[in-house]
């Protein structure tokens, strides 16, 4: 059985329970720009699919500046699969009330 103190400790029985919070990893700025580019890719991947239709070529046309982006895309997304178990990592504090 939990109960709760009269100081808000949480125990089971005489037993005091340690409350822990978990913090995810934050996101660097590079991070957060691949992370945008790999769902602005993914959503012109999707109307390609749907759609027939290249939001990206549609705006600036099949030239070399589209194939840049795409590269910048790719590169975010090999980024990121690279990355991804580090956004996985969480850091664990304790609090334990005396």
């Amino acid at each position: 059985m939990l109960y709760y103190t009269h100081k808000g400790d949480l125990y089971k029985g005489r037993e005091k329970i340690i409350l822990s919070c978990i913090h995810m990893k934050k996101l660097s700025a590079i991070d957060w720009v691949a992370l945008i580019l790999v769902i602005i890719g993914g959503l012109n991947w999707g109307l390609v699919g749907l759609f027939e239709f290249n939001l990206v070529t549609s705006i600036f046309g099949e030239n070399i500046v589209s194939r840049i982006i795409f590269v910048i895309v790719g590169l975010s997304a090999l980024y990121l699969a690279i990355g991804a178990g580090s956004f996985s990592k969480k850091e664990v504090v304790s609090h334990e009330q005396a």
